[in-house]
């Protein structure tokens, strides 16, 4: 079966893109883009009602939400060497709760409010306020962050990088390219995992062709 991922150039479609290179699959890249019109054709909706990216085709099977994609992927092509979900249920369950926590606390709740009110101010309306709150909240759920990595560990869990590592990351650059501050632990764990090698291939594949030219 050829994987086949949908959307490119946002930090949700980077998600499964930065999987799939840590697990070392090949797979069909359609670098789709939101808001372009790419999303809403009859191909695509036929796919996903939903309209958005990313979006994983793995023969029969299709899966949009990030944080789901990169489960499924860890769950079915994933080794003892390189799976980014443990088997383990109650290590499962601690990766399963940051990676919700980041999904929905520093991701839906704080940095994209803040994507919809400055970078799509023209669709959503310009709301400073709103702007400013999220980046405080965003900061205040950090703390949770910070506490984690007191004890000096390389990963969110301890020793190996996982899904919450992935997930986490991405939240973690989104906030620094909206210049929402960092604490310096976790600017520091942050550097480490966008140090890995499969994350400098995963950001090369997820810019958007126009950029590549």
């Amino acid at each position: 079966m050829t994987l086949i991922l949908w959307g490119t150039g946002t930090s949700r479609t980077i998600r499964p893109i930065w999987a799939m290179h840590e697990l070392g699959l090949s797979f069909e890249h359609r670098p789709i883009l939101p808001r372009t019109g790419e999303t809403q054709t009859d191909e695509y909706t036929s796919l996903t009602a939903r309209q958005k990216i990313p979006l994983l085709c793995d023969g029969d099977m299709t899966i949009t939400e990030s944080a789901a994609i990169v489960y499924y992927l860890s769950d079915i092509y994933g080794t003892p060497e390189n799976r980014l979900v443990p088997l383990d249920p109650a290590d499962r369950a601690r990766c399963l709760e940051w990676c919700f926590f980041a999904i929905s606390e520093l991701d839906a709740t704080a940095l994209y409010v803040i994507r919809r009110h400055r970078d799509l101010k023209h669709i959503y309306g310009d709301s400073p306020v709103a702007n400013d709150s999220a980046a405080q909240y965003f900061q205040k759920q950090m703390r949770s962050v910070d506490r984690a990595l007191e004890d000096g560990r390389p990963f969110i869990l301890g020793a190996t990088f996982t899904a919450a590592d992935l997930i986490l990351s991405t939240c973690l650059s989104w906030a620094e390219r909206y210049g929402v501050p960092v604490t310096e632990p976790a600017r520091v764990y942050n550097g480490r995992v966008t140090a890995r090698p499969a994350y400098a291939r995963a950001l090369e594949s997820n810019r958007p062709p126009a950029a590549k030219v």
